[in-house]
């Protein structure tokens, strides 16, 4: 099932005010310097709810799972493309975590300030106290463009990726852990 679009694709922030976390977005990538275009839409919960927001936007949109250890005393961000299919042993190899699993709503608001289906690398700028450890799938890395909600999902940022790991990233204080996910489950 396939969300309605705006079908413009915008330069920058909105004219009109949006939510507190969603203007935060925007401040913070204006501050940085850092170009961007914008699709708005009905709230998107699925990457293939997506397909029409792709469209428009000229940009494959980001997979974003927020990811907890058994102890719920661990927390992760994988970014990975929209498309590729996500299997917990090959990352809980990678990083050394048994047992991973998807964290809970309330540990999404406590550590990110975001709802479910809002999540995105710059939900980051709400974890001020950096419990949140970030892992990003290297095929992810090839794209030129991220795509990705501006802690909000009725909208979708393109952002050049060189600007996410050159800019944005540093800026946050985020070295991500670079992963290798398969490209098709076994």
């Amino acid at each position: 099932m396939s969300v309605s679009v705006d079908p413009v694709l915008y330069e920058g922030r909105p004219a009109q005010p949006r939510e507190p976390a969603e203007e935060r977005c925007y401040d913070a990538l204006d501050a940085l310097g850092v170009a961007y275009r914008r699709v708005d839409h009905e709230a998107a919960f699925t990457i293939e709810a997506c397909a029409a927001v792709e469209a428009v936007l000229g940009a494959p949109i980001c997979k974003n799972l927020f990811l907890t250890n058994r102890q719920q005393t661990e927390f992760f961000l994988l970014l990975m493309p929209g498309r590729k299919p996500f299997k917990t042993k090959y990352l809980s190899a990678q990083i050394g975590s048994a047992r991973l699993s998807f964290a809970s709503p309330e540990h999404m608001r406590a550590l990110l300030g975001l709802e479910p289906g809002s999540v995105s690398v710059l939900g980051l700028l709400n974890d001020r106290e950096r419990r949140v450890h970030l892992l990003v799938d290297a095929a992810l890395l090839q794209d030129e463009w991220l795509g990705c909600h501006p802690c909000r999902n009725t909208s979708t940022l393109r952002i050049a990726m060189h600007d996410v790991t050159e800019r944005i990233l540093p800026h946050l204080g985020y070295a991500p852990t670079v992963v290798t996910l398969p490209d098709s489950p076994e």
